[in-house]
């Protein structure tokens, strides 16, 4: 009647597939922390620091691309996280140190990740506009709004069927009016 073999069988593949989840999770939570280390640095014009925390994080995200390799894993929720936190660190730092963003040929990620940890992005970049603006540097500022611009301007092109890509994506609206603002302020009061 009931092959007990083959329940066995999937009992063991569904516990393998588990541990390995566990892995990938306890893995992703490093690369976050990681992740959250190079930005903090990078607020604090601390760029040295911030290159050895992404010399690191690019080998633990090798590790952690070898214990996602099962295709269900590589959309476990704590993978894609750590996944956009890294494309966001990565972003946020090759931005700062030469104006550039790192494309996800180079990085070599799932598109809809690349283009969370892209999303996420502009409020770490509206934090360091404002944070620039503060000690006067106005330029910063208005190039960091530019960018913004561009790159909201660049992802209007996408149709966003995914819920959770669209709402990332709506989130750039906000930061970019935030922008806007710091910008107008600082224009209205003769700072530029």
């Amino acid at each position: 009647m009931l092959d007990k073999k083959d329940l066995t069988k999937i009992k063991n593949s569904i516990d393998k597939y588990d541990k390995q989840r566990e892995l990938v999770t306890a893995k992703s939570r490093e690369i976050v922390r990681m992740s959250k280390k190079v930005i903090y640095d990078i607020h604090r014009d601390n760029l040295i620091s911030a290159k050895k925390s992404i010399d690191a994080m690019n080998k633990e995200l090798k590790k952690l691309k070898i214990l996602a390799n099962a295709p269900k894993l590589v959309y476990v929720g704590s993978y894609k996280v750590a996944i956009q936190e890294y494309v966001e660190a990565v972003c946020f730092f090759e931005y700062v140190k030469n104006k550039k963003i790192p494309t996800n040929t180079k990085l070599k990620l799932e598109p809809d990740h690349y283009l969370l940890g892209l999303i996420d992005l502009t409020g770490e970049l509206v934090r360091k506009a404002i944070n620039e603006a503060i000690k006067e540097n106005y330029t910063i500022a208005i190039d960091i709004k530019l960018f913004v611009t561009e790159l909201y301007g660049e992802l209007m092109q996408f149709d966003f069927a995914n819920g959770e890509l669209r709402k990332k994506f709506d989130s750039i609206k906000y930061d970019l009016k935030k922008l806007e603002d710091l910008v107008l302020n600082l224009k209205m009061s003769n700072k530029i």
